[in-house]
């Protein structure tokens, strides 16, 4: 079975990324950098120079993003924490959010952990994500962060989705749209 692609640039790379409808008459190019080590080192290194200087720590949401969380970390020598989406009993007393997930409607729990909840405490942070699309996720993060006593001070992502208007602020590498025609 073959998809309908868009070919993408990204870090100096072309990426093919299958269009997936999300909703009746909504599609979207998905971008999944799991598992392209060429890519995920590509776009640490793209992103290294943009980290604001007051950064102190970075934050992303399991699991597609802790890859690239992991290895711009690295580059830039800041810790990170991962928001996880199922409690595990080693995480003590976490704190968590909502976010709608845009592929199945349906809500999902973020969790942050105890130790990175007192790791973030005070620190400002960088919220990292792969796609910024609807802001859903942006904004439990945000919500997690504000209940932990970290101060946001950017945000930073591979690629932004939609109308490229709403996200002024993101740090991003490059812009997907939205289609709105059905699939054949």
């Amino acid at each position: 079975m073959s998809r309908d692609t868009l070919s993408v640039e990204v870090a100096g790379l072309t990426r093919e990324l299958s269009l997936v409808e999300v909703t009746p008459g909504i599609v979207v190019p998905v971008f999944h950098m799991l598992g392209d080590v060429e890519l995920v080192e590509s776009v640490a290194d793209a992103l290294a120079g943009r980290v604001p200087e007051q950064a102190e720590m970075l934050v992303c949401v399991a699991s597609k993003t802790i890859p690239l969380a992991h290895a711009l970390a690295v580059r830039v020598g800041l810790p990170y924490a991962v928001l996880r989406r199922r409690y595990r009993p080693y995480m003590g007393a976490v704190i968590e959010a909502q976010v709608m997930d845009i592929f199945t409607a349906r809500p999902i729990t973020l969790l942050l952990e105890e130790k990175d909840r007192a790791r973030c405490h005070g620190r400002n942070v960088l919220l990292l994500e792969d796609v910024v699309s609807t802001g859903s996720a942006s904004s439990a993060m945000r919500t997690l962060m504000d209940r932990a006593g970290a101060r946001v001070i950017g945000e930073m992502a591979v690629f932004t989705e939609g109308r490229a208007e709403r996200w002024p602020d993101v740090i991003a590498l490059g812009h997907l749209p939205l289609f709105t025609s059905e699939l054949d």
